[in-house]
């Protein structure tokens, strides 16, 4: 199974929240934090370690308007996907929403189906989009160019299409061990021709190019029969 998203929620309606809560993990696909205020939102998105994959937001709060936090957020670099929660349907408010930098605009009252479907697609976009930009250990991960950059050491590693594919699903998970298998079926497919080994002299490479001890390996660590990424790994200075 794919490691739970994390999601943020803005609203100030507390029964849409514990709805939307409750509906978008139902599943696992996601976890899910909440937020009444944009005053909330700063405050999670500025925690240490926070890591959101997409957040929904209100557009009428009770500290200010979802547009104006949306555009803010888009100033600070933040590029995840938004999508905008809104009583109105008027056209005019949907365009000053995607203006604001949103990805998508959905009208009170919705169906979570229809939520759901939008909040994947959106997901799915940013991924593979140039955009996409992920933080592991000391490194920065740029998907779409099969690329890690240590600012640190003014280091790029280039990656191979499985490397890259490999890093993505972990980072995906989480903090939760992926089964070797699972690992292998995500990345390969359902191939009888692959093998575990294959994925294992993968992970050897991967380990070889982004750790700074591949023998003793503290970023792409083996557990519970399968593999994680360790978010606490901080950038050893370049001598």
């Amino acid at each position: 199974m794919t490691g739970a998203r994390p999601i943020l929620v803005v609203d100030d309606d507390r029964i849409l929240r514990q709805t939307l809560v409750e509906q978008l993990q139902l599943e696992g696909e996601f976890t899910v934090q909440e937020a009444a205020s944009l005053a909330e939102a700063r405050e999670k998105l500025k925690a240490p370690d926070s890591r959101f994959d997409a957040l929904l937001l209100d557009v009428s709060l009770p500290d200010g308007d979802g547009r104006d936090f949306c555009a803010e957020l888009r100033k600070d670099g933040l590029r995840m996907p938004i999508i905008m929660l809104t009583g109105s349907d008027d056209e005019a408010d949907i365009v000053r929403g995607l203006d604001a930098g949103a990805n998508d605009y959905v009208a009170k009252p919705f169906r979570i189906a229809e939520l759901l479907a939008r909040l994947r697609a959106q997901m799915r976009l940013f991924e593979n989009s140039e955009d996409a930009v992920f933080s592991i250990g000391p490194y920065t991960f740029r998907p779409s160019a099969k690329l890690l950059q240590e600012p640190l050491k003014n280091r790029r590693i280039r990656l191979t299409e499985k490397e890259t594919a490999i890093l993505k699903f972990l980072y995906r998970a989480g903090t939760r061990p992926v089964p070797r298998q699972v690992l292998l079926n995500e990345v390969w497919g359902y191939n009888a021709a692959v093998t575990t080994h294959t994925l294992e002299t993968h992970i050897y490479r991967l380990r070889q190019k982004i750790e700074p001890d591949p023998a003793n390996a503290s970023l792409l660590i083996t557990e519970g029969g399968g593999y994680r990424l360790n978010p606490e790994v901080a950038a050893v200075p370049a001598h």
